[in-house]
């Protein structure tokens, strides 16, 4: 990805719009959590219910600070432990995460990238966004930016650059209880 390109999904995210970008296992659709049309036309696009909620991810944990209750160091200590990589944590959300973000739970799916160029196009935002995986309600995840375009031309961003090779979806475990939820 270019610098002009990182530019552009910048300017995309704070303009409200989705824009698709390399993860560790698939190609992701993200916008700003904060912008609820944008959430909207996300979830829209992929036929994707509201109420089941929404994954973030983040160049850094301090990214996060908005959106999850304060954890205690037995459980930072595993977060950081596998942080950056490719394991999702769910966690207590903050009481002003909204429903569109959280879906029907107190709490919120949260990770810290180990992409090198999704966690720059984070630090260049100045926060997190929301990913979920490029694709439509039970379709396959795009793996690559061409997958992307060609079944989900709506998508304006499309970054170029490769997956990590991860050959499933990121790992989800529950920050209560430690629990594998996928």
């Amino acid at each position: 990805m270019s610098n002009e390109q990182l530019k552009q999904a910048v300017s995309a995210l704070n303009s409200g719009k989705i824009i698709a970008y390399p993860t560790e296992a698939v190609y992701g659709l993200g916008c700003d959590p904060w912008q609820e049309h944008a959430v909207y036309s996300l979830l829209e696009l992929k036929d994707r219910p509201w109420q089941k909620g929404l994954i973030l991810i983040a160049a850094a944990f301090e990214q996060l600070d908005d959106f999850i209750e304060p954890i205690n160091s037995d459980l930072a200590q595993q977060i950081h432990a596998s942080w950056p990589g490719p394991t999702t944590w769910v966690l207590p959300a903050k009481k002003q995460v909204p429903n569109y973000l959280r879906g029907e739970h107190k709490t919120i799916a949260v990770r810290v990238t180990a992409h090198p160029q999704t966690a720059e196009l984070c630090r260049q935002f100045g926060g997190a966004i929301v990913s979920t995986s490029a694709n439509k309600a039970g379709k396959q995840p795009a793996k690559s930016s061409d997958e992307v375009r060609r079944h989900l031309p709506e998508v304006e961003i499309v970054l170029s650059g490769q997956c990590m090779g991860a050959d499933k979806p990121t790992q989800i475990r529950d920050g209560q209880t430690g629990a594998i939820l996928r």
